[in-house]
Protein backbone atom coordinates (compact mmCIF):
# COMPACT_ATOMS: atom_id res chain seq x y z
CA UNK A 1 0.00 0.00 0.00
CA UNK A 2 1.39 3.47 -0.88
CA UNK A 3 0.99 6.09 1.57
CA UNK A 4 0.07 8.99 -1.26
CA UNK A 5 0.53 11.74 1.22
CA UNK A 6 4.45 11.08 1.92
CA UNK A 7 6.75 13.24 -0.10
CA UNK A 8 9.33 11.37 -2.79
CA UNK A 9 12.65 11.54 -2.42
CA UNK A 10 14.14 14.67 -4.45
CA UNK A 11 15.84 13.28 -7.47
CA UNK A 12 18.98 14.39 -6.44
CA UNK A 13 22.31 13.40 -4.48
CA UNK A 14 21.79 12.37 -0.68
CA UNK A 15 24.07 11.22 2.22
CA UNK A 16 24.10 8.42 4.87
CA UNK A 17 23.50 11.08 8.03
CA UNK A 18 25.96 10.65 10.86
CA UNK A 19 25.82 12.51 14.02
CA UNK A 20 29.48 13.81 14.17
CA UNK A 21 27.72 15.93 10.55
CA UNK A 22 25.21 17.42 12.01
CA UNK A 23 26.19 21.02 12.61
CA UNK A 24 28.35 20.75 9.01
CA UNK A 25 24.76 19.56 7.07
CA UNK A 26 22.80 22.39 8.48
CA UNK A 27 25.61 25.16 7.97
CA UNK A 28 26.68 23.77 4.56
CA UNK A 29 24.70 20.89 2.78
CA UNK A 30 26.36 21.82 -0.72
CA UNK A 31 24.51 19.20 -3.59
CA UNK A 32 23.16 16.69 -0.41
CA UNK A 33 19.18 16.85 -0.88
CA UNK A 34 18.15 14.29 1.27
CA UNK A 35 19.52 12.39 4.23
CA UNK A 36 19.09 8.46 4.69
CA UNK A 37 19.21 6.70 8.26
CA UNK A 38 19.77 3.43 9.10
CA UNK A 39 16.30 2.38 10.91
CA UNK A 40 17.52 0.17 13.83
CA UNK A 41 19.63 3.14 14.94
CA UNK A 42 16.01 5.33 15.94
CA UNK A 43 14.13 2.76 17.54
CA UNK A 44 15.36 3.83 20.78
CA UNK A 45 12.25 6.34 22.64
CA UNK A 46 14.06 9.58 22.94
CA UNK A 47 17.64 11.24 23.50
CA UNK A 48 19.55 13.45 21.44
CA UNK A 49 19.46 11.20 18.29
CA UNK A 50 16.38 11.41 17.53
CA UNK A 51 16.36 15.30 18.62
CA UNK A 52 18.81 15.74 15.98
CA UNK A 53 16.89 13.59 13.50
CA UNK A 54 13.73 15.61 13.98
CA UNK A 55 15.42 18.65 13.44
CA UNK A 56 17.06 17.40 10.26
CA UNK A 57 13.69 16.16 8.85
CA UNK A 58 12.42 19.81 9.15
CA UNK A 59 15.17 20.45 6.35
CA UNK A 60 15.69 17.63 4.47
CA UNK A 61 13.49 14.72 3.13
CA UNK A 62 14.66 11.28 4.78
CA UNK A 63 15.04 7.98 3.60
CA UNK A 64 14.95 5.01 6.11
CA UNK A 65 16.94 2.07 5.14
CA UNK A 66 16.49 -1.33 7.40
CA UNK A 67 18.84 -4.08 7.73
CA UNK A 68 17.71 -5.94 10.55
CA UNK A 69 14.06 -7.27 9.22
CA UNK A 70 15.67 -10.30 7.66
CA UNK A 71 13.42 -10.32 4.62
CA UNK A 72 14.55 -13.80 3.30
CA UNK A 73 14.77 -15.74 6.59
CA UNK A 74 12.88 -18.90 6.46
CA UNK A 75 10.37 -18.21 9.27
CA UNK A 76 8.47 -15.19 10.06
CA UNK A 77 9.44 -11.84 10.54
CA UNK A 78 10.25 -10.67 13.63
CA UNK A 79 7.09 -8.95 14.74
CA UNK A 80 8.57 -6.81 17.64
CA UNK A 81 11.09 -5.42 15.33
CA UNK A 82 8.42 -5.04 12.44
CA UNK A 83 6.48 -2.91 15.52
CA UNK A 84 9.07 -0.62 15.99
CA UNK A 85 9.83 0.41 12.62
CA UNK A 86 6.17 1.49 11.94
CA UNK A 87 6.36 3.41 15.23
CA UNK A 88 9.53 5.19 13.77
CA UNK A 89 7.29 5.58 9.88
CA UNK A 90 4.84 6.82 11.35
CA UNK A 91 5.93 9.59 13.38
CA UNK A 92 9.13 10.41 10.95
CA UNK A 93 6.75 10.34 7.72
CA UNK A 94 10.13 9.32 5.59
CA UNK A 95 10.43 9.58 1.81
CA UNK A 96 11.21 6.49 1.28
CA UNK A 97 11.73 3.35 3.09
CA UNK A 98 13.90 -0.13 2.13
CA UNK A 99 15.57 -3.47 2.91
CA UNK A 100 18.19 -5.96 1.59
CA UNK A 101 17.37 -8.74 -0.29
CA UNK A 102 19.08 -10.70 2.38
CA UNK A 103 18.76 -13.19 5.52
CA UNK A 104 20.54 -12.49 9.04
CA UNK A 105 18.14 -14.23 11.56
CA UNK A 106 17.87 -18.65 12.62
CA UNK A 107 16.16 -19.56 15.50
CA UNK A 108 16.00 -16.48 17.30
CA UNK A 109 19.53 -15.37 16.84
CA UNK A 110 20.66 -12.42 15.15
CA UNK A 111 23.59 -13.54 12.91
CA UNK A 112 24.93 -9.76 12.13
CA UNK A 113 25.97 -10.23 8.71
CA UNK A 114 23.26 -10.06 5.19
CA UNK A 115 23.48 -13.15 3.73
CA UNK A 116 22.72 -14.63 0.32
CA UNK A 117 19.90 -16.29 -0.99
CA UNK A 118 19.39 -19.11 -3.57
CA UNK A 119 17.54 -17.90 -6.53
CA UNK A 120 14.66 -20.16 -6.81
CA UNK A 121 10.79 -19.95 -6.97
CA UNK A 122 10.57 -20.95 -3.49
CA UNK A 123 12.42 -18.26 -2.62
CA UNK A 124 10.39 -15.44 -4.08
CA UNK A 125 7.54 -16.97 -3.20
CA UNK A 126 9.27 -16.81 0.64
CA UNK A 127 10.11 -13.40 0.11
CA UNK A 128 7.33 -12.33 -1.42
CA UNK A 129 4.91 -12.97 1.34
CA UNK A 130 7.34 -11.34 4.26
CA UNK A 131 7.43 -7.83 1.25
CA UNK A 132 3.85 -8.03 1.63
CA UNK A 133 3.73 -8.25 5.50
CA UNK A 134 5.94 -5.75 5.58
CA UNK A 135 4.16 -3.09 2.91
CA UNK A 136 0.69 -4.11 4.95
CA UNK A 137 2.04 -3.17 8.79
CA UNK A 138 3.79 -0.03 7.38
CA UNK A 139 1.10 0.77 4.82
CA UNK A 140 3.46 1.85 2.41
CA UNK A 141 5.52 0.62 -0.28
CA UNK A 142 8.92 -0.56 -0.17
CA UNK A 143 12.44 -0.97 -1.84
CA UNK A 144 14.20 -4.14 -2.27
CA UNK A 145 18.20 -3.45 -2.45
CA UNK A 146 20.14 -6.19 -4.73
CA UNK A 147 22.88 -7.35 -2.52
CA UNK A 148 26.60 -8.02 -2.98
CA UNK A 149 27.18 -11.62 -3.18
CA UNK A 150 30.48 -13.35 -2.99
CA UNK A 151 29.13 -17.02 -3.87
CA UNK A 152 26.78 -18.57 -6.02
CA UNK A 153 24.25 -21.26 -5.06
CA UNK A 154 24.50 -24.77 -7.16
CA UNK A 155 20.65 -24.80 -7.22
CA UNK A 156 19.98 -21.58 -8.26
CA UNK A 157 17.01 -21.51 -11.10
CA UNK A 158 16.66 -18.29 -11.81
CA UNK A 159 19.02 -14.71 -12.32
CA UNK A 160 18.85 -12.33 -10.05
CA UNK A 161 17.99 -9.70 -11.96
CA UNK A 162 14.21 -12.42 -12.90
CA UNK A 163 14.32 -12.88 -8.98
CA UNK A 164 13.88 -9.29 -8.31
CA UNK A 165 11.99 -8.71 -11.00
CA UNK A 166 9.34 -11.14 -9.83
CA UNK A 167 9.31 -10.16 -6.39
CA UNK A 168 8.22 -6.94 -7.18
CA UNK A 169 5.84 -8.19 -9.56
CA UNK A 170 4.08 -10.16 -6.95
CA UNK A 171 4.01 -7.04 -4.61
CA UNK A 172 4.09 -4.22 -5.78
CA UNK A 173 7.18 -3.46 -3.93
CA UNK A 174 9.77 -0.61 -5.56
CA UNK A 175 13.84 -1.76 -6.16
CA UNK A 176 16.90 0.33 -4.79
CA UNK A 177 19.73 -0.22 -7.33
CA UNK A 178 22.85 -0.31 -5.15
CA UNK A 179 25.54 -0.12 -8.14
CA UNK A 180 28.49 -0.93 -6.49
CA UNK A 181 27.00 -4.35 -5.22
CA UNK A 182 26.72 -4.91 -8.99
CA UNK A 183 30.37 -4.45 -10.01
CA UNK A 184 31.57 -6.24 -6.55
CA UNK A 185 29.36 -9.18 -7.23
CA UNK A 186 30.50 -8.91 -11.29
CA UNK A 187 34.20 -9.01 -10.18
CA UNK A 188 33.12 -11.79 -8.03
CA UNK A 189 31.10 -14.00 -10.15
CA UNK A 190 32.78 -13.53 -12.69
CA UNK A 191 29.53 -11.69 -14.65
CA UNK A 192 29.08 -8.69 -16.70
CA UNK A 193 28.02 -5.92 -14.63
CA UNK A 194 26.79 -3.57 -17.77
CA UNK A 195 24.87 -6.48 -18.94
CA UNK A 196 23.48 -7.36 -15.41
CA UNK A 197 22.60 -3.51 -15.75
CA UNK A 198 20.92 -3.56 -19.25
CA UNK A 199 18.56 -6.65 -17.83
CA UNK A 200 17.62 -4.19 -14.60
CA UNK A 201 14.11 -3.18 -14.46
CA UNK A 202 14.93 0.49 -14.41
CA UNK A 203 11.19 1.76 -14.51
CA UNK A 204 10.43 0.18 -10.68
CA UNK A 205 13.84 1.85 -9.07
CA UNK A 206 12.97 4.47 -6.68
CA UNK A 207 16.50 4.82 -5.14
CA UNK A 208 20.40 4.32 -6.41
CA UNK A 209 23.35 3.54 -3.90
CA UNK A 210 27.05 4.01 -4.37
CA UNK A 211 29.43 3.20 -2.33
CA UNK A 212 33.10 2.42 -1.55
CA UNK A 213 34.71 -1.19 -1.92
CA UNK A 214 37.89 -3.04 -0.93
CA UNK A 215 40.27 -5.07 -2.48
CA UNK A 216 41.01 -8.52 -1.01
CA UNK A 217 42.11 -12.48 -1.96
CA UNK A 218 40.59 -15.38 -1.60
CA UNK A 219 42.08 -18.57 -0.07
CA UNK A 220 43.67 -19.07 -3.51
CA UNK A 221 45.17 -15.53 -4.36
CA UNK A 222 42.38 -14.59 -6.63
CA UNK A 223 40.76 -10.67 -6.23
CA UNK A 224 37.78 -10.67 -4.01
CA UNK A 225 35.96 -7.82 -3.64
CA UNK A 226 34.56 -6.72 -0.63
CA UNK A 227 31.68 -3.58 -0.06
CA UNK A 228 32.47 -2.16 2.90
CA UNK A 229 30.64 1.22 2.69
CA UNK A 230 34.24 3.04 3.11
CA UNK A 231 36.13 4.19 0.99
CA UNK A 232 35.13 6.84 -2.30
CA UNK A 233 33.40 5.23 -4.96
CA UNK A 234 35.68 3.95 -7.98
CA UNK A 235 36.01 5.46 -11.47
CA UNK A 236 34.22 2.28 -12.99
CA UNK A 237 31.27 2.41 -11.11
CA UNK A 238 30.59 6.48 -11.74
CA UNK A 239 30.78 5.14 -15.12
CA UNK A 240 28.01 2.26 -14.75
CA UNK A 241 26.17 4.70 -13.15
CA UNK A 242 26.32 7.02 -15.60
CA UNK A 243 25.26 4.83 -18.40
CA UNK A 244 22.33 4.00 -15.76
CA UNK A 245 21.01 7.81 -15.17
CA UNK A 246 21.55 8.15 -19.42
CA UNK A 247 19.06 5.22 -19.30
CA UNK A 248 16.26 6.01 -16.30
CA UNK A 249 16.62 9.31 -16.21
CA UNK A 250 17.61 11.09 -12.69
CA UNK A 251 16.66 9.03 -9.47
CA UNK A 252 17.64 9.85 -5.71
CA UNK A 253 21.24 8.90 -5.47
CA UNK A 254 22.70 7.85 -2.09
CA UNK A 255 26.30 8.24 -1.51
CA UNK A 256 26.78 5.55 0.73
CA UNK A 257 29.74 5.99 3.36
CA UNK A 258 29.69 3.99 6.21
CA UNK A 259 33.14 3.28 7.86
CA UNK A 260 36.11 5.25 7.97
CA UNK A 261 33.83 8.02 7.59
CA UNK A 262 35.54 10.94 6.51
CA UNK A 263 34.82 14.95 6.99
CA UNK A 264 32.13 16.41 5.58
CA UNK A 265 33.84 18.13 2.65
CA UNK A 266 34.86 14.54 1.31
CA UNK A 267 31.22 13.86 1.57
CA UNK A 268 29.95 16.81 -0.26
CA UNK A 269 31.92 16.56 -2.82
CA UNK A 270 31.06 12.95 -4.13
CA UNK A 271 27.13 14.36 -4.06
CA UNK A 272 28.41 16.93 -6.39
CA UNK A 273 30.45 14.70 -8.83
CA UNK A 274 26.89 12.18 -8.37
CA UNK A 275 25.15 15.79 -9.16
CA UNK A 276 27.00 16.64 -12.07
CA UNK A 277 25.93 12.88 -13.50
CA UNK A 278 22.11 13.76 -12.16
CA UNK A 279 22.39 17.22 -13.94
CA UNK A 280 24.95 17.35 -16.30
CA UNK A 281 26.04 21.51 -17.52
Amino acid sequence: MVDAVTPALPNGPGVGYKAQHFNDILAAPGAVTWLEIHAENYMGDGGRPLAQLRHLAERFAISVHGVGLSIGGEGPLDAAHLARLKHLCDWLRPASFSEHLAWSTHDGAYLNDLLPLPYTPATVARVADHVDHVQSVLGRRMLLENPSSYLAFAGAEMAEVEFLREVAARTGCGLLLDVNNVFVSAANLDFDAAAYLADFPLDLVGEIHLGGHFVDADDHGAALLIDHHGAAVVDPVWALYADVIAKAGARPTLIEWDNDVPDWPELVAEAARAAAILVPA
